[in-house]
């Protein structure tokens, strides 16, 4: 059983915060399963944002974990990655929009191997 969605967020702000890093929950989602985005904004009019991984990348050994992909390599300006979420909240209104602000770009996410 994978931890409600609102809890992960919690905890993942709190994780943000003892680093220094500014983080807040623009968009609450379903408390129990809503997927989660979360956007770095890198202060200079850039981003990233990541979202969901796809199921295949789970380890059946570990399935409560949440992994995430980024959806592009390299930051993107920011204007682009809100086009990306408000057709995400489209497709899924259900979805939790988490924004961390960091220079240097740090999110502290686990992300699926490519």
């Amino acid at each position: 059983m994978r931890l409600k969605s609102s809890i992960w967020v919690a905890a993942y702000l709190r994780r943000c915060q003892t680093e220094g890093i500014f983080g807040a929950v623009r968009r609450r989602g379903a408390d129990e399963a809503g997927a989660v985005f979360v956007k770095v904004a890198t202060l200079d009019g850039n981003a990233m944002l990541y979202g969901p991984a796809p199921q295949t990348v789970y380890d059946d050994s570990r399935p409560i974990e949440r992994i995430f992909l980024a959806t592009s390599p390299q930051p993107v300006p920011e204007s682009s990655v809100e086009e990306r979420l408000a057709k995400e909240i489209k497709f899924d209104p259900d979805a939790w929009i988490v924004e961390i602000e960091d220079r240097a770009g740090r999110h502290f996410l686990d992300l699926a191997k490519r």
